[in-house]
């Protein structure tokens, strides 16, 4: 297998985050038409965030504080939620041509405490073997210790980017990257990363915002391998081994 690239599309830009439940259909569109040329050549695994399709829910059981018999409703209509932003945007792939199916960390997945066990990486190895392309989502996911949590697709990725090998991962959100005193940081590694001010994403969720997202990015490079982060228009430049103008999580 050739190398292995892992992009994650952020719930900001699949869905329109102030309305709840609302899907970008458009923004979806537009992107499966630009990885569809680079899906059908390399194995390619996509994760995309939530966004307003799961986080009302889950803040609304509480899932984030774990779950018992008390809440353990909003596990099925938290995963619903997801689940039919992950069929809308694997279906739009497949009207490019592309062989992407649904993958749901529902089904697939473990967490002990809030961190992923096991994320179906067995299952995923298999599909890229036939050129399948896998498209995951933050979910919530069985835990042994708190019933059930939310699992992020920042924990997906890096989770995934280990036990695949992955040699390019990227994450596109709806700003041009990790951003201190209103600049892109281009580089951040273990040395530097407590000088930089991160704030606080204005799309905050229940999965930890930006700040989240660096700390996900810092596992990865911990394991030796880089990441990067970038404005959503820049998509096709990290696709294609261009600069993206974003910061380098090494």
């Amino acid at each position: 297998m050739s190398e292995i690239t892992v992009l994650k599309l952020g719930g900001s830009v699949v869905t329109k985050k102030s309305e709840a439940g609302v899907i970008d259909t458009a923004r979806i569109r537009e992107l499966a038409a630009q990885i569809a040329p680079i899906a059908k050549s390399v194995p390619l695994v996509i994760v995309h965030g939530a966004g307003s399709c799961g986080h009302p829910e889950a803040k609304a059981y509480h899932i984030q504080d774990g779950v018992t018999e008390k809440n353990a409703e909003g596990i099925a209509v938290t995963h619903f939620a997801v689940r039919r932003l992950n069929e809308e945007f694997v279906a739009l792939l497949r009207e490019e041509g592309v062989d992407a199916v649904c993958m749901h960390p529902f089904c697939s997945s473990l967490a002990q405490n809030g961190r992923l066990l096991y994320s179906g990486e067995e299952q995923i190895k298999a599909m890229l073997n036939l050129g399948v392309v896998p498209v995951l989502h933050g979910d919530v996911v069985m835990d042994t210790v708190r019933g059930a949590v939310i699992v992020s697709g920042d924990q997906i990725v890096p989770a995934m980017a280990k036990a695949l090998g992955a040699t390019r991962v990227g994450v596109a959100t709806d700003v041009p990257g990790v951003l201190s005193e209103g600049s892109v940081v281009p580089v951040i590694t273990r040395e530097n990363v407590g000088s930089i001010d991160l704030g606080d994403s204005s799309n905050t969720d229940v999965t930890g915002g930006m700040r989240g997202k660096v700390e996900e990015l810092l596992l990865l490079a911990d394991a030796g391998i880089s990441s990067h982060l970038f404005h959503i228009s820049r998509v096709m430049d990290f696709l294609e081994d261009h600069e993206h103008g974003g910061t380098t999580v090494r």
